[in-house]
Parts: structure tokens; C-alpha cells; sequence
């Protein structure tokens, strides 16, 4: 975007996964988010508009894949096909048109009973879940052998599993229960058709020799010698086919680039052909380095100034090099807070929601230095795909906050230059949260808008918050209109 005599005008957009809330007791009857200490996204919310979204509709508690379909721009009820598809493709296995995948956990099940006692074996695989997949990948299955079987590790306890052959369908149901203590189920047809008939049966007999391969794994052998839970069986559920729709690119005429770790988000970015960046240290889960998200974010949305990051491409053990033109749309998407309020960590939850707003001032410096050099423009966005209220460990139909602003009013806002300039750039952990710590009587007490922002754009809100953004002049709409605010706004401000 621009010509060479005007500056490129560009989007980081941070996406805080889970981002919504409920009032709780503890915290004096206010969200975790309106607790946390988050000067960064009050300055965002001062310096620009703000509005509250229901990230697909209405009283809908939607799930992370059809949320940020929505978003986007592509209507979840047209083009959603399962969430299979995403899981497998980011976890890097390539698809066809034909093939199934499946969005899958290690699980523990009890073999006599065949109930499903553990949904999740283990919530910190990530050294025995690659050697499981790796025993698991290229599988044959007895009774159709002309079936190729891929099974590639995600995060946490989750993988991605692939099947490849002819007369599959993805209409049919999986094996997971959902729930702990349940039987294990069986995948049925969900049409009439033959091919659906066939791919059950397919499946059925999948579900089978994993499990059979799983029990003789000596990983497992030496899990139970240590009293852990065994991982004797993959839970498949969401099986998809890979979405045919139109480039984010060609929908929008942004070129886009995402940072996300959580495989099922950079799956779906993938299917919309948005470059995946490379961010070492960034994993998705309580372990990840915000600070390489941010500095990869800024690098892409910097090029030609800076070289753009290597992309990830499904299938490759290589990565390819971003486009040194760099890009218009930066999503960076964040797992942590969803992880929180699923753990019900209400105090985790505020703490992660405070290492966010310190890496988006991270953020914010990176980008100001580009901008210093007059070639760019740059706009910051942030909101939420859902709530997932810690009370309810799920997630909930409650509308999101959400916020845009130009970086140079953000920068005005939170102090002047000498404000972001003297931001560290040193990366951090996320928080831990000790037995028993609270937070201070005092924190709780405090009214963030006393610390003097005074709103600076479109509406009167000063705060970021489930509750502030109820005043912004956006009112509250649908998360489909999403995008169309972005480049209204950009337009505006051109």
C-alpha cells in the first residue's frame, strides 16, 4: 500500500485469545481485565475508537476457528468445514483436496471399561508427544491398505492427524467424548451417503491401531512405572477438509502475515494463504516469549527496512523467507490468556493480561522506530475471538472489547516519545502465580481511569475494558464488520 512518495500504512493487529470476562467476587465484582494493570492498551483505547464485539453473533459461544473466521471476513456459516483441517495444516502436514483430518488429544483410557478417564494425558508433552506421533505417522491400516495415515505433534497434548485416499468424506462424527469418564465413541455417518458409511468405518479402524500401537510404546510403559497417566489413545473429533475460498488478500487487497504458534489459528491462516512467520521461543501455551512475537511482528510489518521473517510452509522441514516488501496486516495472535481462564486462574489470568500490555509496548517502540524514518504509517488494533470466563473455565457468548487507534496518537496518549523510547526491549516470561498469592486489597480498589488519560480520538472511553468499550462510538457489532472498521478506518486516517 502508498506510493513511494507517501508512507505504507500498515496494521499490527494483536488478537489476546480469551480475551473476555465475567465480574467476579474476588476481584470486587469487576473483570479480570478491568483488575489488571494495562497502561499500554488504556493509552490504545484513549488514543482511538473502541466498540464491543460479538465475534460471529449474538449469544453465541463460539469456538476459536469459527471466531477468527469471522473476523477475518469469511462468514463461519459458509465456509467452515471442521477444525481438523487447521489443527493438521498447522502442525505442518500438507493437504489435498479429498483427504480428512482430524483435530486430536492423547488421551488415557481405561481398556476393560473402554471410558475415556483422562481427555488429556498430559498437558506437558512436548518431549514424549513427537515420539508417540513419530511411531504413529505413516501407519498402516490392515483393513484398508491403500489408506496413507500422517500424524504430526502440535502443543501440549494435542496432534494433528491426517488420512489420505479416495471416497472419504468429512461428514461424519469423531471419538471423543468430550468429557471425562465417558465411553469412548465410535465415529458414525452423519449422511447417507456411502462415502461417509466407508470413512467411519476407515476411522473406526484408525481409532483401533492407534490404540493397539500406543499400549505396546515403551513411553508408556515407563509413564506408568513413573504413576503418570499413560497416553493409550488418540481422541479424534473435528474432522474437516480443507476450505477453498478466497485469498485474505484478494477479500481485503492487504498482504497478510500472522504469528501464531497455536497450530489450529496458523492452520487457518494458512488456508486463507496468510504467511505464517517464524518467532523462536513462541509456543502457544505458559511458555511462550512475547517479546519474539512482537519482534517478529515488527520486522515483517518494517520490511523493506528490515528483512521480513521465514515462513512456515506445511509439509517442508524448511522455512522460506518472507517477502522482503513486507506486509500490510500483521496478526499476532496470543494463546496464554485463553489457557488461563480454561485453568479457571483468575489471578494467572490478570498477570498474563499485564505481560500482554507490557509487550505491546514492546510492540509499540518497534514499530515507532520504523515509523521515525517517514516511510511508514502504522495503526494498532487489539480485541479478543472470545471470552472465556474464568468462573465458567469455557467459553462464553459475552461480547469482546475492542480497540484501534494510529500509532502516533497511541504514542501522544501514553507519554510522548521519550515514553516509548525508553521501553525495554528485553524479553520475558509470562508470570507464575504462587499458592495462595492474591492480589493487593489496593489493586483492586484503584479506578484506572484516574491515572489521568483523557480520550483523544472518536469516542469518550479512556480504558480498555469489557465494560469502558460499552461507550465507544462503534456501539457493539458483529465480529463479520470487523474487518470493514479496519479499512474504514485506515481510509479515514489516509
Amino acid at each position: 500500500m502508498g506510493s513511494p512518495q507517501q508512507p505504507k500504512r500498515r496494521v499490527a493487529f494483536v488478537l489476546i485469545d480469551g480475551l473476555g470476562d465475567v465480574s467476579l467476587p474476588r476481584f470486587g465484582y469487576k473483570t479480570p481485565l478491568q483488575i489488571a494493570n494495562v497502561p499500554n492498551l488504556d493509552a490504545l483505547a484513549s488514543a482511538g475508537i473502541n466498540g464491543l464485539m460479538d465475534p460471529v453473533e449474538v449469544g453465541l459461544a463460539c469456538g476459536s476457528d469459527t471466531a477468527h473466521l469471522s473476523l477475518l471476513g469469511y462468514d463461519p456459516r459458509v465456509y467452515y468445514k471442521g477444525r481438523g483441517a487447521f489443527e493438521s495444516m498447522g502442525a505442518g502436514l500438507a493437504m489435498s483436496p479429498g483427504d480428512i483430518a482430524f483435530k486430536s488429544n492423547f488421551a488415557t483410557f481405561d481398556e476393560k471399561t473402554g471410558v475415556v478417564t483422562s481427555r488429556r494425558a498430559d498437558r506437558h508433552f512436548e518431549e514424549e508427544g513427537p515420539i508417540l506421533c513419530a511411531a504413529l505417522d505413516r501407519m498402516k491400516l490392515p483393513s484398508y491398505p491403500e489408506y496413507e495415515v500422517r500424524v504430526r505433534y502440535a502443543t501440549e497434548h494435542r496432534c494433528g492427524v491426517v488420512v489420505k485416499g479416495p471416497r472419504l468424506s468429512g461428514n461424519i462424527s469423531g471419538t471423543d467424548p468430550l468429557k471425562d469418564n465417558r465411553l469412548l465413541l465410535q465415529a458414525e455417518a452423519l449422511d447417507d451417503t456411502d462415502e461417509a458409511k466407508h470413512t467411519a468405518a476407515v476411522v473406526n479402524e484408525l481409532s483401533r491401531e492407534i490404540s493397539r500401537i500406543l499400549v505396546s510404546h515403551p513411553l508408556n510403559a515407563k509413564r506408568a512405572a513413573e504413576g503418570k497417566n499413560i497416553a493409550n489413545v488418540v481422541l479424534l473429533r473435528g474432522c474437516g477438509i480443507r476450505i477453498e475460498v478466497p485469498s485474505f488478500e484478494k477479500k481485503h487487497g492487504l498482504q497478510p502475515c500472522m504469528v501464531a504458534p497455536t497450530k489450529i489459528i496458523a492452520g487457518l491462516g494458512l488456508s486463507l494463504d496468510i504467511d505464517i512467520l517464524e518467532a523462536p521461543g513462541a509456543t502457544g501455551d505458559y511458555r511462550t516469549l512475547l517479546t519474539s512475537k512482537v519482534t517478529a511482528m515488527a520486522k515483517a510489518l518494517s520490511a523493506p527496512s528490515q528483512s521480513s521473517p521465514n515462513v512456515f510452509v506445511p509439509g517442508e522441514d524448511e522455512h522460506k523467507p518472507g517477502k522482503p516488501d513486507g506486509y500490510d496486516f500483521g496478526f499476532l495472535h496470543i494463546k496464554a490468556i485463553d489457557d488461563a481462564g480454561h485453568d479457571k486462574a483468575s489471578l494467572l489470568k490478570v498477570k498474563a493480561l499485564e505481560a500482554v500490555d507490557r509487550a505491546l509496548g514492546q510492540l509499540a517502540k518497534l514499530l515507532w522506530q520504523a515509523e521515525s524514518s517517514g516511510k511508514f504509517q502504522y495503526f494498532l488494533c487489539v480485541t479478543g475471538d472470545h471470552s472465556t470466563p474464568v468462573e465458567y473455565g469455557d467459553h462464553s457468548f459475552e461480547p469482546v472489547p475492542f480497540a484501534i487507534c494510529r500509532l502516533t496518537d497511541f504514542v501522544g496518549t501514553i507519554g510522548g516519545e521519550p515514553i516509548v523510547v525508553a521501553t525495554s526491549l528485553e524479553p520475558f516470561p509470562l508470570p507464575t502465580v504462587k499458592a495462595g498469592e492474591d492480589l493487593d486489597e489496593d489493586n483492586m480498589e484503584e479506578d484506572r481511569t484516574s491515572k489521568q488519560l483523557k480520550a483523544s480520538s472518536g469516542d469518550s472511553v479512556c480504558e480498555f475494558s469489557e465494560i469502558a468499550a460499552a461507550r465507544g462510538c462503534l456501539g457493539r457489532f458483529p465480529g463479520g464488520e470487523m474487518m470493514g472498521v479496519i479499512k474504514a478506518f485506515l481510509k479515514l486516517n489516509a
